[in-house]
């Protein structure tokens, strides 16, 4: 079955080229974590989250499987579930299993071929549930379908510790997007990972067997394949470090030699050494996740695991 996905009007690839264009015209370069995730960064992903080394998903799953009454209780019956970044939907079956009546369901990601992939699977296991996917960047304010038609409760979904990504002053604004988004008497029920010791955070970013480290180069091949670019993959290497002053794991594309790269007719000049910074892992307390979101939502309900490794909370306006 083929469904139909909505896409947002505004090129993603002239977007895509601003911004990786300033980046790399910064002092410390920089590259937006979001462009890891075409098809094969998100297949990437999904093999990262099966590694022993990266314990967030398979932690959140455990939360999600000992707490899914009780989450299911709080979203409620008969809702709009909008979830942001879809990737394989594994733990939306959950929700899906679990919460009476879904009127509909909205995934959004910001691959859209990787989401018609994920939303066909989910339509033929699902086949009464209305599904309404959008390929968008859901950063950046976007439409949900039928939003102008009489609607039911919605309730966004942010699951994988993604909000770590934001810097803490832009999850904040985020955090106020899907405020706006789900409007009055939604909710949001997002996954957040917390703070711990320096090595297991170092291993899930770093892991043995290279599968991070070929994620995080592949943002330099879809710049390649999309931007016109000449980027030798071979000569850059990938870097994980805990930066503790931010309480966030920093990763890091490293130059090997002295080099200059173009992008779309535009020459960067890369010294041994120098890196691309391409993705920040914020780590919270309670306290500091609290504090971040109460100007927009009310505090209702925290699970965590028995370590204190995850956390998922639900939260309503």
């Amino acid at each position: 079955m083929n469904l139909a996905v909505q896409t947002e009007e505004k090129s993603v690839n002239q977007v895509m080229l601003s911004e990786v264009l300033a980046g790399l015209s910064k002092a410390q370069k920089t590259l937006p974590s979001k462009y890891f995730y075409d098809k094969r960064g998100s297949e990437l992903f999904e093999k990262i989250c099966e590694l022993e080394e990266y314990y967030p998903t398979r932690t959140e799953l455990s939360i999600m499987k000992q707490n899914i009454d009780e989450i299911s209780e709080k979203i409620g019956h008969h809702v709009k579930l909008i979830e942001l970044g879809s990737g394989s939907s594994i733990k939306t079956r959950m929700i899906l299993d679990h919460v009476n009546a879904i009127d509909s369901y909205v995934p959004v990601d910001i691959s859209e071929e990787f989401l018609t992939d994920i939303v066909n699977d989910l339509q033929g296991e699902y086949p009464g549930l209305k599904i309404q996917p959008v390929a968008a960047d859901y950063t950046e304010p976007f439409s949900i379908p039928g939003n102008n038609e009489a609607e039911n409760r919605k309730i966004a979904y942010y699951p994988g510790s993604t909000i770590g990504n934001f810097t803490k002053d832009n999850a904040k604004k985020f955090i106020g997007l899907i405020s706006d988004l789900v409007g009055k008497q939604g909710g949001l029920l997002i996954g957040f990972d917390l703070i711990k010791d320096r090595r297991t955070l170092i291993n899930a970013y770093d892991d043995a067997q290279g599968v991070t480290a070929e994620f995080n180069k592949n943002i330099l091949e879809r710049i390649n394949r999309e931007l016109d670019a000449n980027f030798n993959i071979d000569l850059f290497e990938h870097k994980a470090l805990f930066n503790e002053n931010k309480s966030r794991i920093e990763m890091h594309l490293v130059s090997k030699i002295d080099q200059t790269v173009v992008v779309a007719g535009q020459e960067f000049i890369f010294v041994e050494g120098e890196s691309i910074h391409t993705e920040n892992s914020h780590k919270y307390s309670l306290e500091s996740f609290r504090e971040m979101t109460r100007s927009h939502f009310k505090y209702v309900t925290t699970w965590t695991d028995s370590e204190n490794k995850f956390c998922v909370q639900f939260l309503t306006n």
